[in-house]
């Protein structure tokens, strides 16, 4: 069961933050994008050259992928959303409508972290479970599916605070902090409620 997880974890037991991530090359593909386009937004003011130049990137990781022969899903997901961000972007002429997406994105997975909890299905629980061998019997066990409630509820806000951050920021037109408020609240925070909600999750050892 834990092989099959969508987690890997290292030799002591404890989650691989970093193979979590997606890796070196998955956070690359995360934040090289939205980082070439903060960059070139803030020191030429040109729209359409940022919106092309984080374009530019999300396919050459694509291009990386596909020569190599590596598995697509992430780089294909990645530059879908580029794209679909550099068009709301172009159309409306507004720089911070490259980030609207993301928010619409964190709603989602709120509210279906939020379900699985009333139905007695956390997502850390799926999870996690899995990738400790419990499989789903910790469904059976008042306290494993408390624990892995919590875990859910940790990424439930993880994922409030970005918005609770970044919808103000994106409402006042600053671009500049909006654009460093996600890169900072994206993979690095995302990992750290990761490995919070691991920890607080944890079987307690009898005896």
């Amino acid at each position: 069961m834990a092989a099959k997880s969508a987690l890997a974890r290292k030799d002591n037991g404890e989650i691989d933050l970093l193979a979590a991530a997606g890796g070196i090359r998955g956070i690359a593909e995360s934040v090289f994008p939205g980082l070439v386009f903060l960059v070139v937004f803030t020191l030429t003011g040109n729209l359409p050259w940022s919106l092309g130049g984080s374009v530019a990137v999300a396919a050459v990781f694509l291009v990386a992928r596909l020569v190599q022969g590596t598995p697509l899903t992430q780089a294909l997901a990645g530059i879908a959303g580029v794209g679909l961000s550099a068009f709301l972007a172009l159309k409306t002429g507004k720089a911070e409508n490259f980030y609207t997406i993301g928010f619409f994105t964190n709603a989602a997975y709120i509210a279906a972290m939020a379900l699985s909890i009333a139905v007695r299905w956390p997502v850390l629980g799926l999870l996690f479970g899995y990738a400790r061998n419990e499989g789903v019997q910790w469904r059976k066990k008042r306290e494993r599916l408390r624990a892995y409630s919590v875990a859910t509820w940790i990424i439930v806000v993880v994922m409030a605070a970005r918005l609770a951050v970044q919808l103000p920021l994106y409402f006042a037109g600053a671009i500049d902090a909006l654009g460093a408020m996600r890169l900072l609240m994206g993979v690095p925070l995302y990992a750290f409620g990761l490995w919070i909600a691991w920890l607080v999750s944890r079987p307690v050892k009898a005896g």
